[in-house]
């Protein structure tokens, strides 16, 4: 049972390590407001949507003051609209986008994930669809998030998607330019992306969940890096123990809010998301932690085994406090959302091919990060393919966020605000692959996917 002492032992993490729960998310399945109709579907849409999460922002609010946990976030993923909208008679989805945008800012939610299709074999009419209408929505909405998944373990990279999906992110960057190009921060692609992920910008609701369910993600690298002070010169066991015990706390903070949520709004609980996600505050950093366990700057040798060491324990220590982790559970690597990853860049310690290098351990991807605005959309594309097939062949989910930032270059910063930061413009191997890229086709599913 839970209770409010394992609360009240984490006052101190609250006060003064950042330790919070970085986002309660309520999935909503939209598969019952599918209709030919694009005006009737809206209207199915923004009924449901606005019914089923209208308490959500009060009882988080709620939950903050009752126990005094900091609740950044509330959010809504909803099924993936390629899904729900494959009956709707239209050639564009941007209508939907818009009315995904009102019904968040009518519940009081910062963010909408689910502007997005699953693609990792082929491609329907209605994904390329939604695919086609990402650029117009992202650069006409304020809240909605979007994501395609093109690839997995067991069918492999949809090359044709990848292609696709750099001419998309281009055009995204283009229609955003008067903000850094900050459409692109709003979407990801994705490798072996699960179904109950509640962090932006790549959730969505599973076809196979429940039809509404709630997901609480819960962040505090500040937490962690304060134990690890306490074992400066310990040996790998006890460095590894202490990353565990407090994973576990801080798993228990998010398995209570999560609860109490669910109760409140009378939803199931779905998972707990233990992701050590950064914020640009000082001391609350990824970066920093990989300093504390011993590299001089995030990209010095040994960064990897560190980051390796930190992602796994974190997740030994969350399934032993919750029976229902899930989502993406790991160390996040956003470049601008860490204040330590960007003094890496500007260090010149930290470079995109190390950042890929790392992300074949840690729980995502190359996340938020900012390059050229010059840059190919082919280039973009096989940044995408580098990282989908680590995805593919290690089993794991890996993810791109990308953004090409037009009219700026390396030397030149990006200002994206808030949670979201700012970043260096790093740089991009010079040398193309549009042969590789033109190609076409799946790239096949590794031959350890043959379990069955």
């Amino acid at each position: 049972m839970i209770n409010s002492f394992e609360v009240l032992e984490t006052n101190s993490m609250i006060l003064e390590f950042n330790l919070d729960v970085r986002t309660i998310t309520m999935g909503i399945n939209l598969m019952d407001c599918a209709d030919s109709d694009i005006d009737t579907f809206n209207k199915n849409i923004y009924e449901k949507i606005t019914t089923k999460a209208k308490d959500l922002v009060k009882v988080g609010e709620d939950i903050e003051k009752k126990y005094g946990i900091p609740i950044v976030n509330k959010r809504i993923s909803i099924t993936p609209i390629a899904i729900a909208a494959s009956s709707t008679k239209t050639d564009s989805y941007v209508s939907i986008a818009k009315t995904l945008d009102q019904a968040a800012r009518e519940v009081g939610v910062n963010f909408i994930g689910g502007f997005s299709a699953i693609v990792n074999k082929g491609m329907t009419p209605s994904d390329r669809t939604l695919i086609k209408s990402i650029p117009e929505a992202l650069a006409t909405t304020e809240r909605v998030c979007s994501s395609v998944n093109v690839g997995s373990t067991k069918t492999g990279i949809n090359m044709d998607a990848v292609k696709l999906i750099g001419e998309t992110i281009k055009e995204t960057a283009q229609l955003t330019k008067d903000a850094d190009s900050i459409g692109c921060a709003k979407f990801v692609v994705f490798c072996n992306a699960p179904d109950d992920n509640p962090f932006m910008a790549g959730a969505f609701h599973g076809v196979s969940e429940y039809d509404t369910v709630i997901n609480v993600g819960v962040s505090g690298p500040g937490v962690v890096k304060k134990a690890l002070e306490s074992c400066k010169d310990s040996d790998f066991e006890v460095l590894c123990e202490t990353i565990k015990k407090t994973a576990f706390k801080i798993t228990r903070v998010g398995q209570l809010v999560a609860k109490e949520a669910s109760k409140a709004l009378g939803v199931p609980f779905g998972i707990i998301d233990l992701s050590l996600a950064p914020t640009p505050a000082i001391g609350d950093s990824i970066a920093e932690i990989l300093e504390e366990i011993g590299v001089e700057y995030v990209g010095a040798p040994g960064t990897t085994a560190a980051l390796a060491l930190l992602n796994d324990h974190v997740k030994k220590g969350g399934v032993m406090a919750s029976s229902y982790v899930g989502g993406l559970s790991g160390a996040f690597i956003p470049v601008s959302e860490d204040q330590g990853m960007i003094n890496a860049v500007n260090k010149g310690a930290l470079t995109l091919e190390k950042l890929e290098a790392m992300t074949c351990v840690c729980s995502v991807g190359l996340d938020m990060i900012a390059i050229p605005g010059k840059t190919k959309a082919t280039t973009i594309s096989g940044i995408i393919a580098d990282e989908m097939a680590i995805g593919m062949i290690n089993q794991k989910t890996t993810a791109v966020r990308i953004i090409p930032v037009i009219g700026k270059d390396v030397g030149d910063t990006a200002e994206f605000g808030g949670l979201l930061g700012y970043a260096p413009i790093m740089p991009v191997n010079p040398y193309g692959c549009e042969r590789f890229v033109n190609r076409g086709g799946r790239i096949p599913s590794p031959i350890h996917s043959f379990k069955n």
